[in-house]
């Protein structure tokens, strides 16, 4: 709670022009956040309804470390004078509404606020975007989740009404399969789900840099974080029904990863490998056995800061060239060599490259799905080397070749930048060397 406290004493800050005291106080708020580690399943720091397991504080302090990148990346709307304050002050309340869905203990809070965060995701993506476009992807991003919760909160009543208590603590009944699709489609489609996938490329493209990490970063997680809590009411549903999202979850990573090979659009390509990563943390949890849970939890805190770092590279490009076109931005390597090496380091994480986060989860989730039935291995190989080409192709075609003779002269590169860069890259490959962890939440 008193990190709450802390935040909400943030807001007065943000209207008084100080962009980089903010930023270095969520920084400061991140490392304090360490100190309050539990190395177990058991709940800590409890108050009133909120606590922390492992589960709980490992993408909390994900939030933490992303929104303090996200001001960082957003340097741009300081220098334009663009509403900074406003930009501030949506930070600050997405941070508070996150921090309260992934500490909460009880599952109406957890719904409450999953709902809230929304809203600054919303103003940030139609308020700092690009094309005019960007409307109608906010829409989608809001009714794509909208239309979907409201069978999860009539769920929800339900329960209470029938058991008397929504507290995470006392969840040990087993519900039908009415209830089961009611209470995790919208947990599907924020993962989100091959099929219900079309609104996060979309969103992705149209956000500023700030929104489209937020989105990877840590958006998708809730999705992933949710069925981990709930699916504890499922076993007996889930162990008829949960094949059918299995499937759609392996097979759909596969045709996203084709669909990759054959985008023109950097960020595009890259919110297209979110759907399939994520795809595999579906997957994972789905099988229910315990490799699939921590490789769920490893593989949603790597591609939350892989990803993240791969938006703020296309950004970086966007702000020089003024296209986020693969043709345009070829022969990067000649002109922009040391943001080349950033290039590589993470286009090479993404593919799950030791020593990177990635490998790790993927080791852990291609186990728990071979466990579940060894044909998915068919699909699973599929994935992972398309996961290898699309990377590949990115990495290739945007740093070789010959540049684009429109371009005369190009800044290659500020400190804030490369640190940004660092800040992503070191904690996904430094974390491998402690994680053991990430098994010890259950």
């Amino acid at each position: 709670m008193k990190f709450v406290l802390s935040l909400l004493m943030l807001i007065p800050l943000c209207f008084m022009s100080e962009y980089w005291l903010i930023q270095f106080i969520f920084f400061f708020l991140s490392f304090m956040y360490m100190f309050n580690i539990s190395m177990s399943y058991i709940w800590v720091n409890i108050s009133y309804f909120l606590g922390n397991d492992l589960l709980s504080f490992s993408l909390i302090l994900l939030s933490f470390w992303i929104c303090s990148l996200m001001i960082l990346a957003s340097e741009k709307i300081l220098k334009l004078n663009n509403y900074s304050n406003l930009f501030l002050f949506i930070m600050v309340s997405l941070m508070v509404s996150l921090f309260i869905v992934f500490s909460s203990m009880n599952l109406f809070i957890f719904y409450l606020f999953f709902e809230i965060s929304l809203i600054p995701t919303l103003i940030l993506i139609i308020g700092w975007g690009y094309q005019p476009e960007r409307i109608q992807a906010g829409l989608y991003l809001l009714f794509y989740t909208l239309c979907v919760s409201l069978p999860m909160m009539v769920a929800m009543f339900f329960y209470y009404q029938n058991y008397l208590s929504l507290d995470f603590f006392y969840m040990k009944q087993n519900l039908n399969l009415l209830m089961y699709i009611c209470m995790n489609f919208v947990f599907f489609v924020k993962v989100p789900m091959f099929f219900i996938h079309l609104w996060l490329p979309k969103a992705h493209v149209e956000a500023p840099v700030s929104g489209s990490m937020i989105l990877a970063g840590i958006m998708l997680k809730l999705g992933g974080y949710g069925l981990m809590r709930l699916m504890v009411l499922f076993m007996g549903v889930g162990v008829k029904f949960n094949l059918i999202f299995i499937v759609i979850s392996v097979v759909g990573g596969f045709f996203v990863s084709l669909i990759c090979l054959r985008q023109s659009d950097i960020k595009s390509l890259i919110a297209y490998s979110s759907v399939a990563h994520m795809g595999l943390v579906l997957g994972g949890i789905m099988t229910m056995n315990i490799w699939g849970y921590w490789g769920s939890l490893v593989m949603m805190l790597a591609h939350g800061l892989c990803s993240s770092g791969l938006f703020c590279l296309a950004n970086i490009s966007y702000e020089r060239i003024n296209s986020r076109s693969i043709y345009l931005s070829k022969g990067m390597m000649n002109i922009f060599p040391s943001m080349s090496l950033w290039w590589f380091l993470l286009s090479s994480s993404n593919m799950a490259f030791p020593p990177s986060l990635n490998l790790l989860g993927e080791i852990m989730l291609i186990n728990s799905l071979i466990s579940y039935s060894w044909i998915l291995m068919i699909f699973l190989s599929l994935i992972s080397f398309f996961s290898a080409a699309y990377s590949l192709f990115l990495y290739a075609y945007i740093q070789h070749g010959k540049f684009y003779s429109g371009l005369y002269t190009l800044n290659v590169g500020i400190f804030r930048e490369y640190l940004l860069l660092f800040l992503h890259w070191f904690p996904l490959n430094i974390l491998i060397l402690k994680s053991e962890c990430f098994v010890l939440w259950i």
